[in-house]
């Protein structure tokens, strides 16, 4: 992956994707295979894959019976200027304007006082407020309308230094990758651009026309 590129892993239910996620981070155990950062090879992935290299937001994102702000610091040292640009960043300024309390709202366990979409995009601020090289996110917009996924996208995006590594099937989100990785049963069915992944992949075409 290049850096400030979008690489996308797609594929169905049970095809791989988040265990793919999990392995490069060192979250669970690979068989075979090196991953190299800038050219060097890394031996401790899940050592190295934690801020400020890497930030991830898993499948459901873990949120705690805390304040908001705390939720998303979680002890991250952190001016108010560089967490409202991580709000903005995850699309959540409106969202917390309409909080009684603000940033001072208690979640509640995991998250349970706020809707999907917001436990989303407020996992999402913990990642920006980070400032990671790598961002690493599973489904991070499954629970948003179309409209709140494209502006969050976009906003991900214009941080061109960062690169990013997602698992989505979302139209939205594939449109704008760099590339592209179909999984099909474990295995890698194709790797490209859009265009070029839907001429290969006979798995990404049913999922294109399910969508």
């Amino acid at each position: 992956m290049k850096r400030g590129t979008l690489t996308v892993v797609t594929g169905r239910v049970g095809s791989g994707k988040t265990t793919l996620l999990r392995c490069v981070l060192g979250l669970l155990p690979s068989e075979r295979g090196d991953i190299s950062w800038n050219g060097q090879r890394i031996g401790d992935l899940a050592h190295f894959f934690t801020p400020p290299h890497s930030a991830y937001t898993p499948q459901v994102p873990r949120l705690f019976s805390e304040t908001l702000r705390d939720s998303i610091l979680q002890g991250w040292a952190a001016s108010d200027t560089a967490l409202h640009e991580a709000l903005h960043r995850a699309v959540f300024i409106e969202d917390l304007a309409g909080l009684e309390q603000g940033l001072a709202t208690m979640v509640g366990p995991r998250g349970a006082k706020l809707s999907g979409g917001q436990a989303q995009r407020a996992a999402a601020a913990r990642m920006f407020v980070r400032q990671p090289e790598l961002i690493v996110c599973d489904d991070l917009s499954s629970a948003l309308d179309v409209h709140t996924e494209r502006e969050l996208w976009a906003r991900v995006r214009a941080d061109g230094d960062a690169t990013i590594l997602a698992v989505s099937h979302r139209r939205p989100v594939l449109r704008q990758a760099n590339q592209i990785i179909v999984l099909n049963e474990g295995r890698v069915e194709a790797i490209g651009t859009l265009d070029e992944v839907l001429a290969q992949s006979t798995e990404l075409r049913r999922i294109f026309g399910e969508r």
